[in-house]
């Protein structure tokens, strides 16, 4: 891999004309646009301007996801690294890395974060389950938390206190998913949840594969839900560093993960059955609710 020390985006794209880069912007936001992971409900509070940056960060993490969730190819994820090391090279290939290479450039975002997404997507790629909660937090640390950096990259934050913060959003947020796919996820071979955390309530793989709702398992995704809304919560104090935009933002997406925690809780933990989901309802009040400057545990 790649050092997190290598160039930055230094120089203009002379390659690239005005209408070669807004091409590019313009396909960044489609894929952006076209799915759905709570980002296009949120992007909507964000300035205009800065719109186009998060769909060039989100379809570079959308791509590499694919490969690896959908593809399983690794020789595709080393593919992208090597596009991406062209793109801070001031070469880059691809209407992504166009749109990549001047989001970099603007804000000057090294490729850290960028490197660490294709890590953790490497990893799903062999996976093997986590036989901790700190494993787990590890392998987010790669999966979800550079996202928040980059956030935090383009509205000029670099202190260590507010991606802190952020990080505990981001991996928030994502056990949040993790808890609410158990089934999906069981689907795909994969199991989230702690080796640890099912030894301690006595929860074997059988039973999730069999969609058993027991009590221990309930006991289970109490505790994994405790822990979770706890990092939110706190992560949330985020919005008190920040201004505009983004404190909304942010907001709206520790908000979105809460939001997931209450449904699971709503439907008696049964995610076999019933896949806990939000309503364009509970969009509304997430909002509203982010407009307002607070979050609902």
């Amino acid at each position: 891999m790649a050092s997190a020390s290598a160039p930055r985006c230094a120089r203009e794209l002379t390659s690239s004309g005005a209408s070669e880069l807004a091409d590019a912007y313009a396909y960044c936001a489609r894929i952006a646009r076209g799915h759905y992971e709570n980002f296009t409900i949120a992007s909507w509070l964000m300035p205009a301007a800065m719109r186009p940056h998060m769909y060039a960060i989100y379809a570079y993490a959308r791509a590499a996801d694919d490969f690896a969730d959908e593809e399983h190819d690794l020789a595709k994820l080393d593919q992208m690294e090597r596009d991406l090391q062209a793109a801070y090279a001031g070469q880059p290939r691809g209407p992504l890395f166009i749109a990549l290479a001047d989001t970099a450039r603007r804000y000057d975002i090294p490729p850290k974060p960028f490197l660490d997404l294709l890590r953790a997507f490497r990893t799903d790629i062999d996976f093997k389950g986590f036989e901790t909660i700190d494993d787990l937090l590890g392998y987010a640390r790669y999966s979800a938390n550079p996202v928040g950096h980059l956030v935090l990259y383009l509205f000029g934050h670099r202190d260590a206190e507010r991606q802190r913060l952020s990080d505990l959003i981001c991996s928030g947020l994502q056990l949040a998913n993790f808890w609410q796919d158990v089934a999906i996820d069981l689907e795909k071979g994969r199991v989230y949840i702690p080796r640890a955390d099912l030894r301690r309530f006595g929860v074997e793989v059988e039973e999730l594969r069999r969609g058993l709702v027991t009590p221990k398992f309930e006991a289970l995704m109490r505790l994994e839900i405790a822990r979770t809304r706890e990092m939110l919560l706190n992560g949330a104090e985020l919005h008190r560093l920040v201004a505009g935009g983004l404190k909304r933002d942010v907001l709206m997406f520790a908000g979105g993960g809460l939001a997931i925690l209450r449904a699971i809780e709503r439907v008696s933990y049964d995610v076999f059955k019933h896949r806990p989901t939000l309503t364009k309802l509970d969009y509304v009040r997430l909002g509203w609710r982010a407009l307002s400057g607070r979050v609902k545990a």
